[in-house]
Parts: C-alpha cells; structure tokens; sequence
C-alpha cells in the first residue's frame, strides 16, 4: 500500500449537467506519479488529463460514474460491425505521444465543428500536447488514415492488463465514417489481442449524452461504492 497525497477543488458549475456544481480531487502536481501507480489509480476512479490525475468528488451528485469494457466478453453490435466494415481499409499506426503539426491542426478544426463553444477551440499547440499527452505515462498516439490522408487521431494508455481510451478526433470531412465509434472497436480489437482485460472509457454520465455514449459497449462495468460492478443501461 502507498500512500498518495490529494487535495480538494473548490465547488465550480458543472461542465456536464446544467444546474449542478462539480468538485474533484486531484493528485498533488509533485507527487512523482508512474504508469504503474496511474495503473492502481485508474481502478479506483482516476483519470488523467495531461499530467493531472484527479476524480469526481460532488458532495451532491454521483452521477458521473467510471466505466470500463470486459474485453475478452465483447461482442459488437449489428452498428458496430457496419462501422468495422465501413473502415476495413482505414490504417492505424502507432506513433509516440509527441507533437505533431498535422495533428495539431487537425485537432483545431475538430473543436472548431464539434465544441466551438469550449475553450479548447482556441487551444495553442502547448496547450494541446499537454492535455493530450503525458511526460510520465505510457501514452501513445494512433494515427488513422483513409485513402492516404489524416483522418483521425485516438490517444491511447497502456498498462499491463488494461488500455485506457484517452480521447479520440478526427478530420471533419470524415466524420461519416464514424471514425470516433471505430476508435474505440479498434481499441477493444487490440487490448484482446494483447491479452488485456479491460478498456477504461473515462466518466459515464446517463444524463449528459456526450458521455452516456458508452452504454452501447457491452458488457460494461461500473464503479458505484468503490465497487466495479457490471450494469446493463
């Protein structure tokens, strides 16, 4: 057992449910954090945002919950399977989490269609890399392609039996290829392959339809009473 220190946030309005205050607990900034800690912290509810660790800690909402995929247990959906074949010629490749030109742009005309209204809209290129990518984790970029061109990006950590689906965008002009969806089954087709025994997919939020996504993954686990138990919802 290790003992990690944290500290609280002050209450703020909640970017996820309208009317609702939200509250975190983050991982002290000088705490010399590993992926092998990180790894211990993910199970308990922790995620990254950079080199930030932190989780949810409202005194009056529990709605945003933790949610991860059995991988081994994964089935895909008649959706799904459509997505897969739509993309049987999409390319992935595996690049370190480190700055890239194309990707940055890309990543500015993602927020520009998706969240024009956020301030990641207008982030600048150290503000991405550092919220996408870590100097202490094992993180990696995936780099999709269709047709020879840019066309998506999904950030990825990697743990011993576990992958962690960071964040994925991608080029606008594709946006029919579902590419966000198919970001996620390649993931799921991956850590199966590696032998991994889960997908972490972040905070599921039932009420907030950008984050209740999710549910169409299955099986799905849940963290409630810091308990991972699996929900059909």
């Amino acid at each position: 057992m290790i003992t990690i220190p944290l500290f609280l946030t002050q209450e703020h309005p909640c970017s996820y449910l309208d009317n609702e205050s939200s509250q975190s607990v983050f991982v002290y900034p000088s705490y010399p954090l590993t992926t092998a800690i990180y790894a211990q912290l993910i199970t308990q509810g922790f995620r990254r945002s950079g080199n930030e660790v932190y989780a949810p800690q409202c005194p009056h909402c529990s709605a945003c919950l933790p949610a991860r995929l059995a991988v081994a247990r994964f089935k895909p959906n008649r959706s799904q399977q459509r997505c897969i074949k739509k993309n049987i010629n999409t390319l992935a490749v595996v690049k370190p989490a480190t700055f890239e030109q194309a990707h940055y742009d890309m990543y500015l005309r993602y927020q520009a269609i998706r969240h024009s209204d956020g301030s990641m809209a207008h982030s600048s290129p150290d503000d991405y890399i550092n919220f996408l990518s870590s100097s202490w984790c094992d993180t990696k970029f995936v780099e999709f392609s269709i047709n020879n061109e840019l066309a998506a990006i999904a950030v990825i950590d990697q743990f011993d039996i576990a992958l962690s689906a960071v964040y994925t965008f991608f080029e606008p002009k594709f946006s029919s290829y579902s590419l966000g969806a198919y970001a996620v089954l390649w993931q799921i087709e991956q850590a199966y392959h590696q032998q991994k025994e889960f997908l972490y997919l972040g905070f599921w939020i039932k009420a907030c339809k950008k984050m209740a996504y999710k549910n169409v993954y299955q099986p799905l686990e849940f963290l409630i009473d810091k308990q991972w138990t699996e929900l059909v919802v």
